[in-house]
């Protein structure tokens, strides 16, 4: 243990205000100078041996984010000098020296600049995206950086030799052919024994040509696909009415910021010159010769272990319009489209700092960038400066996150843990910083280019990872008002946060409603349903238009009631149709067995905790008929009741999201767990028994240092694809021992 320990201690995670970069053997801890060095290590300094990163997926494909805690842990952590509450109940120290453990310990991650940082990867094919922009525009990462993501290449290798589009999936040809074509980018050899079976799998599922549209965008860029073969992207789309119901500024911006820059690639038909590599993959990959294969016949075909979304009649009718119309395109018309995707994708990096909304847009605008104005450009270098802000480094290699990471989420969950009972009294430093970083981290100005650039107004508001990132989210906005609240009214800082701004994060709440009473994510729904018929992604479902989620909408609708205790004046009448509104949304969507489905992590109790935390602090307010919100609290308890495990605990996997069917783990997790716990607390008269035993569960998993072990993955994205959030394993664990102290404590 003690060499790799050593071995970790080369990589240090480098922070300002909510940014964070890994460093290898870093000789100042500025983030900018640090970035003009990291080429200037030598290959003798890079000891990086195999041995200190193994990782075996087959025990647990999920890593404990241990590079991070081991050095947070060593530099910070304090034993525990406060006065603990005196009782002579057993059971209530017992369970107030577990709550207080755990915070501790969990303070100990704490960035000096107040957020909580933590691995955020589990999509595999966000890093060969960006290993394709590095390629490409021949912009290599530091040595240290490749070997590190070879490691975790390799590491993430299904027993069958392929790959899947997340950590814990399934060999797909996306996940397996993407991997295989970023370790030979990387300079590992064909005849790699790894390398030779995951060929093997490629051909045996058919070979390349059967990669979902995404992969087939990626390998034309590296010319190891021919564009013919990939479905037209119409980019004079863009220069349609904006009237029209599929104009794309009606989809949801993740959808909308990644066909965005892909239409201007596909447009110019950027590819990579051939080259040795190049022409060697081209036989590597496919099942026949290269050149004789009809390009135009594979635009549609996908491998079957990869299709979850069929292309439906309408978007093949569509398809052959466009590919048709590709025969006769009219050039001036191509250049004004292409003209003014190239201001959008400017706008989009002005905006967010050449950060971007998010990992697939920031690879592909940054080699739209290139293209357009060279690599010696200095929008290009503020692109590839950012490309940093993605990586993260845990003990399965170096990853691409899913985001820039999601400190304001993790920091506003973190805060309300901490202080859901008295014993967050115990940690003023912690929830001072915290607060800092809440307050650094709402936005307090708007976009010059906001509206010209289809932008939702965003004063007042909060993202979900940083300020810098500029894409607030309606869900982040609640639940950092809802954790700023809670610091307010534990009376342990100043507040700084003043009454114009909290009136102005409520005006943006209620800005996000949409008609159906619900909260989507980042904008109003813009368009009707139907428009996900035009859904041409095969492996996502729902990424068409913004939908209302049961979870955003309780999120917005628990801080819209929380904020009428603090100014019962302010807005009563809107907020009381707003709360209104979203309880009747939450109430239609509970399914029959008295559960929720959950858009945004695993599954069922994650959405479930959500909507009973709403109508419970809706019940004897007057929002609602309380009848109507009790029974339909009692059919979530009989739900959450009937799947509680022998041990005590919950348990879910990522199928519930994909299936869309509640999918038991084999084990308890502690997440699910926590999140049972907190809902059944949340409601009057449920069996003691039933709760005790969750609480149980959750004390038997914790560590005697405070925290508890990574288990299964518990995020998820447009149901398909599975992502890490490393702090949950804390935050809710701590949120529910500290509810059930709370209600210990006064009876």
């Amino acid at each position: 243990m003690h060499s790799v320990k050593s071995s970790w201690k080369n990589w240090q995670l480098l922070t300002e205000q909510g940014r964070h970069i890994w460093a290898f053997k870093p000789t100042s801890t500025d983030i900018n100078q640090h970035l003009q060095n990291a080429h200037n290590i030598s290959p003798q300094e890079i000891s990086l041996a195999a041995e200190d990163f193994k990782f075996d997926k087959q025990v647990n494909p999920n890593s404990g984010d241990k590079v991070f805690r081991f050095a947070a842990f060593t530099n910070n952590f304090r034993g525990f000098t406060g006065v603990t509450p005196q009782t002579n109940n057993l059971e209530q120290k017992k369970v107030a020296d577990s709550v207080i453990k755990g915070i501790n310990y969990f303070a100990s991650l704490q960035s000096a600049d107040g957020h909580w940082a933590g691995d955020y990867g589990g999509p595999l094919f966000l890093l060969p995206g960006l290993l394709i922009a590095s390629y490409v525009t021949h912009t290599p990462f530091p040595e240290a950086h490749q070997e590190m993501m070879k490691l975790y290449v390799f590491n993430h290798q299904n027993a069958d030799a392929g790959w899947g589009m997340h950590i814990e999936g399934e060999s797909t040809m996306f996940g397996t052919v993407m991997q295989y074509v970023s370790l030979r980018l990387l300079g590992v050899d064909k005849d790699e024994p790894a390398l030779v079976k995951a060929r093997a799998w490629i051909k045996l599922n058919g070979g390349a040509t059967g990669i979902p549209s995404w992969g087939k965008f990626y390998l034309s860029i590296l010319n190891l696909y021919d564009w013919q073969g990939f479905n037209s992207l119409f980019p004079e789309m863009w220069l349609f009415p904006k009237w029209l119901p599929f104009h794309p500024w009606r989809y949801w911006c993740h959808s909308r910021m990644v066909y965005l820059p892909m239409a201007y690639c596909y447009a110019q038909r950027i590819k990579m010159p051939e080259n040795d590599l190049i022409l060697s993959l081209r036989t590597e990959i496919y099942s026949e010769d290269y050149a004789e294969i009809n390009w135009p016949q594979q635009r549609n075909t996908v491998c079957d272990k990869d299709s979850y979304t069929v292309l439906s009649p309408v978007l093949k009718w569509m398809n052959l319009f466009t590919n048709s119309y590709e025969k006769i395109s009219c050039g001036w018309l191509r250049k004004k489209a292409t003209d003014y995707i190239l201001r959008y994708l400017n706008a989009e990096d002005q905006q967010t700092d050449y950060i971007n909304i998010g990992p697939v847009n920031k690879v592909i605008n940054s080699i739209c960038i290139w293209h357009a104005y060279g690599a010696d450009s200095e929008q290009f270098k503020q692109h590839v400066t950012r490309w940093f802000d993605y990586l993260w480094v845990a003990e399965d290699g170096m990853k691409m996150s899913g985001y820039n990471g999601s400190q304001l989420w993790d920091t506003a969950f973190s805060t309300r843990a901490i202080l859901e009972s008295d014993l967050g009294q115990l940690f003023p430093e912690t929830v001072q910083k915290a607060y800092q970083f809440l307050d650094h981290s709402q936005i307090k100005s708007e976009h010059a280019t906001h509206e010209e650039f289809f932008r939702h107004p965003m004063i007042g508001s909060w993202p979900f990872s940083t300020a810098e990132n500029g894409w607030p989210v309606a869900d982040c906005t609640a639940e950092g008002l809802s954790a700023s609240l809670a610091v307010h009214e534990s009376g342990l800082i100043k507040p700084t946060i003043g009454e114009v701004r909290i009136q102005q994060a409520v005006d943006i709440i209620l800005s996000y409603q949409n008609k159906d009473g619900g909260w989507a994510t980042y904008e109003l729904s813009r368009a009707p349903k139907w428009l996900e018929k035009l859904n041409p992604s095969e492996v996502f479902a729902d990424i068409m238009i913004d939908y209302s989620w049961t979870e955003c909408t309780a999120a917005c609708v628990i801080s819209l009631i929380e904020i009428q205790h603090f100014y019962p004046d302010y807005k009563s009448t809107e907020l009381h149709k707003a709360i209104s509104a979203g309880l009747a949304f939450i109430l239609k969507q509970q399914k029959a067995d008295g559960s929720w489905y959950g858009g945004w992590a695993v599954c069922f109790t994650y959405a479930t905790w959500f909507a009973v935390e709403a109508l419970s602090k809706a019940k004897g307010k007057g929002y609602y008929n309380d009848t109507v919100l009790a029974n339909s609290m009692q059919n979530a308890v009989a739900f959450l009741v009937s799947k509680q495990k022998i041990d005590g605990g919950w348990g879910e996997t990522f199928k519930s999201c994909s299936n869309l069917v509640y999918t038991e783990a084999e084990t308890s997790q502690v997440v699910n767990t926590a999140w049972a716990v907190l809902a059944l607390l949340a409601v009057e008269n449920v069996d003691r028994t039933v709760i005790a035993a969750g609480v149980n569960l959750l004390q038997s998993r914790q560590t005697d240092q405070g925290d508890w072990e990574q288990e299964s993955i518990s995020g998820v994205f447009n149901y398909n694809c599975m992502i890490t959030y490393a702090n949950y394993r804390n935050i809710f664990p701590i949120w529910a021992l500290n509810r059930y102290y709370r209600e210990m404590i006064q009876g």
